[in-house]
């Protein structure tokens, strides 16, 4: 593995990427927090809410495949901007939503640009080199951690104008960020090489379906495993997520008007592992044993959050979550980038975004329906019982040195037989 520096143009593009993450992040979690009191005020139920948090991946879903072969074929520039541009459309939505159904039409727009995510992740792998990737995601995802804690603030303090200002603002913020892109961010696919005259025909690339049966026929392949690892993982979190705001209500008397605060601390623990923890949890555990990390303290924390009797305890509690993610989501992606052929990378990591966003969609579903019609406290205890099986899958992964070195995933991937090293 080459320990030579990475190239100086290419740490200038993640810090523009990650600029770009952080105003987009800022200007979604202004009105995701705000999303079930918004919903409640408009005669909708913790089932509604549910299906709002779910009608954004339900867009994802549906557009994630699109996004990153068309990033594949015409750059990843275009489609971040295009991206952002639905953003900003959604954010209109949002501020004259008088209905709930002028709720969902913005969620699905949204969830449409959001649909971006596998053409960031796409664009870290070219800039990157496979050693380095899971790093240099973990700035990325400290970027939105940032963006994370700083969102939910602005969203609560934005509705002291008024519950149009937290659209309107976030619209403005999508739209500085637009520009921003435009004028700073540069493409970053590699151009294809030239013809030469009598050599072979590079292989076409799969289409996406032929992807996305791959990962259902061979579950235990290499880039298979890593996928459902993170779309069941993104189930369980986003189940937590959907109905986390609710719960503090009920239990805690949480209001639009404070729940900033609590993600801004969530977000604070995410971006210091993110930006300060993983690299060196990267190089001492490798990508394989952070995964297993991150699924474990994942485990823990939807286990014990539903019994802390006192803020100062959920404080405790809730910090297992945030410290999981920041282990389990780039450690996870960082290795699918490795595995995926290179003409395919957008291709593949939004195939990993489709199962994110069915997983997405799935669990504030049935998270609202369980909250609703069983009991506030059984989500979590769900989510931590997923996350357990989890655990389980990680025990598959080769360790991630080794996976490093192996060449790009053919057409078929090979089926694990067994767990080659401890790792992940």
């Amino acid at each position: 593995m080459s320990s030579a520096p990475q190239p100086p143009s290419s740490i200038r593009q993640i810090w523009v990427l990650m600029a770009t993450a952080f105003v987009d992040m800022i200007g979604f979690l202004m009105v995701l927090p705000l999303l079930p009191f918004y919903t409640e005020r408009l005669g909708g139920s913790p089932a509604t809410v549910g299906a709002l948090v779910s009608a954004f991946a339900f867009a994802q879903l549906a557009v994630s495949p699109l996004w990153g072969r068309a990033s594949d074929r015409y750059g990843r520039k275009p489609m971040i901007l295009a991206g952002l541009i639905c953003s900003a459309v959604a954010y209109v939505v949002f501020a004259y939503a008088d209905s709930l159904w002028l709720l969902f039409v913005s969620r699905l727009v949204q969830g449409a640009g959001g649909g971006t995510t596998g053409v960031v992740q796409a664009y870290v792998a070219d800039t990157f080199r496979p050693e380095e990737r899971a790093k240099a995601l973990g700035w990325l995802t400290a970027a939105t951690s940032a963006g994370v804690m700083i969102g939910p603030l602005l969203g609560s303090a934005s509705t002291y104008f008024g519950e149009h200002a937290p659209g309107f603002v976030a619209a403005g913020l999508c739209l500085l960020n637009l520009a921003s892109a435009w004028t700073w961010l540069p493409e970053s696919r590699p151009k294809p090489p030239k013809a030469v005259v009598g050599a072979p025909a590079p292989p076409a690339p799969r289409s996406i379906r032929g992807t996305m049966l791959e990962v259902l026929r061979h579950p235990l392949a290499p880039t298979s495993a890593l996928i459902w690892i993170y779309a069941m993982g993104m189930m369980a979190f986003m189940a937590m997520n959907g109905i986390l705001a609710l719960y503090l209500g009920r239990v805690f008397g949480v209001t639009e008007k404070n729940i900033g605060w609590f993600f801004t601390y969530v977000g604070g623990i995410s971006l210091v592992m993110r930006a300060v923890l993983l690299g060196p949890a990267v190089k001492r555990f490798g990508e394989v044993g952070v995964t297993r990390l991150g699924a474990l303290c994942l485990v823990a924390g939807f286990a014990v959050l539903p019994f802390a009797p006192t803020l100062a305890w959920l404080a405790l509690a809730v910090l297992f979550i945030p410290v999981g993610t920041a282990l389990l989501f780039p450690a996870t992606t960082a290795l699918i980038s490795k595995f995926a052929p290179r003409a395919e990378t957008g291709q593949v990591m939004g195939v990993q975004q489709t199962f994110g966003g069915i997983a997405r969609m799935a669990g504030p579903l049935w998270a609202g329906a369980v909250f609703q019609g069983i009991g506030i406290r059984y989500p979590f205890w769900i989510s931590a019982a997923l996350m357990l099986g989890v655990s389980f899958l990680t025990r598959q992964l080769t360790d991630d040195k080794k996976a490093a070195a192996v060449a790009p995933a053919p057409p078929a991937l090979p089926e694990v037989k067994a767990p080659a090293r401890e790792g992940l």
